[in-house]
């Protein structure tokens, strides 16, 4: 497989600027594909560098997605990718180019795919290991559609996934389910694992590349099918092992034992930077006929045609604004540690003391500030792959064994494996630490990847323990915490970006489990604002409003949504005329834990009960801090809230 050095040559795009749809690209040669692929790469890198992005799964799949819709009659022909991060290159092809450099900024295009952005996009995606899924139930559908429309029989659906995404059970499920399925829509199905770490593969070689190309043509297809007509007619014993010993055969040869046993028809692995392979070879898998599920096993190189990214260690997998020529990223001045980076300063600190401590991520081992446990303590580090599921029920195993396991996935993520938390850890009282990252609004990556709903899904649960830090400080605290508490599971619930700045003790204190306290007192009859997590500080700045308008104002830390500190929430309710909660999650999270105690304790019938939470709506990526405003949970919002509530006023 051959490396680009650089990027091609700046400025005007002769192919590029003659397609603004697939079908432009039709009547192009393979050796015109190849060269719209260079531009293509081209302007994908000058997009991101304005506006920041995934970077390096992009650049792998310029030619896989140049081949793709050259072959194929997209969008009738459906193309799912996976998570979606890799679509740019797609999005430039699909008539959105005019609109590429809006991407992930306020009002423009998603980072991911989005069915409502175009037609091209026919399924959304940001999570891994969906799209076979997806992909095999749009193929179904096509099959009983095409019983009253024949021209439905010729769709393909294609679903491209990555070797990492691949790991998940999920596509598993999906391959085993189509393998089996018959003639019912699967035989429409092909698969390309987008293999760019080299995990599975083989070496690619000309031997290699000429297989596949063999074994996807007509004419192989025409003799495997002949061959099984004719075992048809053999003893059953001899047709089994007449099957078996093709698979094998040809497993030997490619690597595809594993996705022939799944019954799929294996082929590869190809270069995935090779036109003269590719278009061939997707060109006889759309003119094969009930050809079945097919996988075609591509190699790519993440951040292909970069030097900046081919020499990184992470490909450049997610960068900020960066300048093309140096690669160099405009990152803004340092500031304070992030909330990961002080989660995982006190672990490492817990671990170093305790060898009981052990650390699992699900493939996210910088992103959750494991990399550093991994560093240090290898031997107590586990990085579980995409795989959710299985990490949560594996922290359980070790929790039952007496270790201490801090399970690490962002918000949106455990999302994934909430049967597991229930049944496997809360059911079962196994004290599994969940740090659950990324809580809350998250900015450019918007509403598929909000840590909105954990605070629902785990405060619900009997035996947990949830806590939330208002700040770096707290979260030190709520760590070392995590750390000490057996007795159940326990979550720990933080914010994406930089803390406040504030100085950090050398560890942190062991909190008492269930109780708050007082920020803000105030005397006489006025506003009680009882804040989990960050939101606590815009309801300090509402207070000094407030308080400038005349209205006294207590605020208080919750420190944990489950379970509350009913003494504070009863003494807060006895002494003010409004009671207003905050927090950074859907309704029915943190609130309904307080609403449930004043109702519970009579206090309901006294107290001017105002929540406040995030809408019930999707808010699409932006900053931080204009999804916030979006979502009516600023000092300014939480003044005008207290303000009609004082006065006697009904609403938010």
């Amino acid at each position: 497989m051959s490396t680009s050095s650089s990027i091609p040559t700046l400025g005007r795009y002769p192919l590029l600027d003659r397609v603004s749809v697939p079908a432009d690209m039709k009547n192009l040669s393979i050796e015109q594909l190849t060269t719209l692929a260079e531009e293509l790469r081209s302007e994908t890198i000058n997009a991101v560098s304005t506006t920041g992005g995934h970077l390096g799964a992009s650049l792998g799949v310029v030619e896989l997605t140049v081949a793709l819709h050259a072959v194929f009659n997209t969008p009738d022909d459906r193309v799912i990718w996976d998570v979606g991060h890799q679509a740019y290159p797609h999005k430039i092809l699909t008539g959105r180019r005019e609109q590429i450099r809006t991407l992930r900024q306020p009002g423009g295009l998603s980072g991911f795919t989005r069915r409502s952005e175009s037609p091209y996009d026919p399924f959304g995606a940001a999570h891994s290991s969906t799209s076979i899924s997806a992909g095999l139930g749009m193929a179904v559908a096509h099959h009983l559609y095409a019983e009253d429309h024949p021209s439905y029989r010729e769709r393909n659906v294609i679903s491209v996934i990555g070797d990492g995404s691949i790991s998940a059970g999920m596509a598993y499920e999906a391959m085993n389910n189509a393998g089996a399925m018959g003639g019912k829509g699967a035989e429409r199905l092909i698969v390309i694992l987008n293999d760019n770490e080299m995990s599975i593969a083989p070496p690619v070689g000309a031997m290699s590349n000429y297989l596949s190309r063999l074994m996807s043509s007509r004419r192989f297809l025409t003799l495997r099918d002949m061959a099984g007509k004719l075992a048809k007619r053999l003893p059953s014993r001899i047709e089994r092992t007449a099957k078996r010993a093709e698979e094998y055969a040809r497993g030997m040869i490619t690597g595809g034992t594993l996705f022939e046993e799944l019954g799929f028809y294996y082929i590869g692995p190809v270069d995935g930077h090779d036109m003269h392979q590719l278009v061939p070879i997707l060109r006889n898998l759309r003119d094969a006929e009930d050809k079945g599920p097919v996988l075609l096993h591509v190699i790519t190189e993440k951040g292909r045609g970069y030097k900046p990214a081919e020499a990184a260690g992470d490909k450049y997998h997610a960068v900020a604004r960066f300048d093309v020529e140096t690669g160099k990223q405009k990152k803004g001045p340092a500031g304070p540690p992030t909330y990961t980076d002080v989660f995982s300063r006190e672990l490492l600190h817990r671990a170093n003391q305790d060898d009981r401590v052990v650390a699992i991520t699900a493939a996210m081992p910088s992103g959750t500030g494991l990399d550093k446990m991994a560093q240090q303590h290898p031997d107590r580090y586990f990085d579980v792959g995409i795989a959710e599921q299985h990490a949560v029920t594996f922290a359980a195993g070790i929790a039952s064994e007496g270790m201490r396991p801090f399970c690490a996935i962002y918000s949106t993520f455990l999302q994934r494996a909430y049967d597991q938390v229930m049944h496997d850890v809360a059911l079962q009282n196994l004290p599994v630490r969940f740090a659950v990252d990324r809580a809350g609004l998250v900015g450019a990556d918007g509403a598929t990847h909000a840590g909105s709903f954990d605070l629902n899904y785990l405060c619900c649960l009997p035996n947990m323990t949830v806590m939330a830090p208002s700040d770096e400080v707290e979260l030190l605290h709520m760590t070392a915490t995590a750390w000490a508490h057996d007795s159940g599971p326990i979550a720990l619930r933080y914010p994406r970006g930089a803390g406040l700045g504030q100085k950090l003790p050398d560890e942190g204190e062991i909190l008492e489990i269930g109780k708050g306290r007082i920020i803000r007192s105030s005397e006489g009859e006025g506003v009680a604002i009882l804040a989990l997590g960050p939101r606590l500080h815009e309801a300090l700045k509402a207070a000094e409003t407030l308080a400038r308008d005349g209205i006294a104002v207590t605020v208080a830390d919750a420190r944990f949504a489950k379970p509350v500190d009913g003494a504070l929430i009863e003494s807060l309710a006895r002494q003010h005329r409004v009671f207003i909660t905050i927090e950074d999650g859907a309704p029915g999270g943190f609130s309904t834990q307080v609403v449930q105690h004043l109702a519970e304790t009579g206090l309901l019938d006294r107290v001017r009960f105002r929540p406040m939470a995030l809408p019930d709506t999707w808010i699409d990526h932006n900053t931080p801090a204009a999804q916030y405003e979006e979502a009516g949970l600023t000092a300014r919002h939480i003044a005008d809230l207290a303000r009609k509530a004082f006065d006697g006023k009904a609403g938010a």
